[in-house]
């Protein structure tokens, strides 16, 4: 139980330092290229935030379960928004680029709503459906790289502190904060597991808790490295492009590996549970986080508390299905 315990600190170390690199990393990308941190959160750093998600699905998949995909995208999306933007929401309400919010959340809407029309249609994602949405994937990237190259600008606020950081050492953050992360989330999700197994902790508890908590632990150490020092936008960009790529990547990627149904785990009114709460809960929460946003360029204390109450009842009627 000892060596267990150790690890298990060491990923959180891990996960404290490298969400530390990571953040600075994309801040001084930001600065030196005159980029919106909102925009460069919702694509660099929200890439390396979903890797967990994207080992998990992807080695789920090749292993014949590729409908732990769906509910991983699903529930990272509802944890990412509800909790992990919820609290630093709530925490520090700060103010939001609507120009830069536009395009992530224009996709990510896009793509829940392919997602959903599948669900509710045929209850089957197919190869072509995994195939479109890593399509979707492509189009942003796309479609973003052009946004920066019509936004990029020298910024004259930040230029002599861009000049003093190398590139290449941003980069480095990026990278060894990426490399931490991952490991540390591995650590951290493995060794609790052995740890609450010793406890006796069922394992059904331990699937609602540890393995998913532990995929979205990237986007909560990110997302509070980046309120402590000061760049909210880059927490909120991170979120909702994370959100998108848990549909676009993850599940893409996923459904194009290994076709599947809709799971059903559980029942509500004689329709799967999945339907009646998990899909419209994602909309909700998303639509919560991002209006206000798009609307006023403001994200407000009340905000963030309403979606910890939508969370909290999710959770409390997730345990008694």
């Amino acid at each position: 139980m000892l060596l267990p315990v150790v690890l298990f600190f060491v990923g959180l170390l891990c996960l404290i330092k490298g969400g530390d690199w990571f953040v600075d990393g994309a801040v001084n990308i930001a600065h030196r290229f005159g980029l919106p941190e909102l925009l460069v959160g919702a694509t660099v750093v929200s890439i390396g935030t979903t890797l967990p998600e994207v080992m998990v699905s992807t080695t789920s998949a090749l292993g014949g379960h590729g409908e732990i995909a769906y509910g991983n995208a699903i529930g990272s999306v509802i944890c990412n928004a509800a909790l992990i933007a919820a609290v630093t929401i709530a925490v520090k309400p700060g103010k939001a680029d609507p120009k830069s919010l536009r395009l992530p959340a224009a996709f990510f809407f896009t793509a829940a709503a392919i997602y959903a029309g599948v669900a509710y249609t045929t209850g089957f994602f197919s190869r072509g459906i995994g195939v479109l949405l890593l399509a979707l994937f492509v189009l942003y990237m796309v479609s973003t790289v052009w946004q920066i190259k019509k936004t990029a600008a020298p910024a004259s606020g930040t230029a002599e502190k861009a000049e003093t950081v190398s590139a290449a050492k941003d980069a480095w953050l990026l990278a060894a904060g990426a490399v931490l992360i991952a490991v540390g989330a591995k650590l951290l999700v493995d060794n609790g597991i052995l740890i609450a197994k010793g406890l006796g902790v069922p394992e059904s508890v331990i699937a609602l808790t540890f393995i998913a908590l532990g995929t979205s632990l990237p986007e909560l150490v990110t997302a509070v490295s980046s309120l402590l020092k000061g760049h909210g936008s880059l927490s909120l960009g991170n979120i909702v492009g994370a959100n998108l790529f848990n549909l676009v990547l993850v599940c893409g990627a996923s459904v194009t590996l290994a076709p599947f149904r809709v799971p059903q785990s559980a029942v509500i009114g004689g329709m799967n549970a999945s339907l009646v709460l998990e899909l419209p809960v994602m909309f909700l929460v998303m639509l919560l986080l991002t209006v206000p946003a798009l609307a006023k360029g403001k994200l407000y204390r009340s905000q963030g508390i309403l979606m910890l109450l939508v969370y909290a009842a999710f959770c409390a009627v997730q345990f008694t299905l």
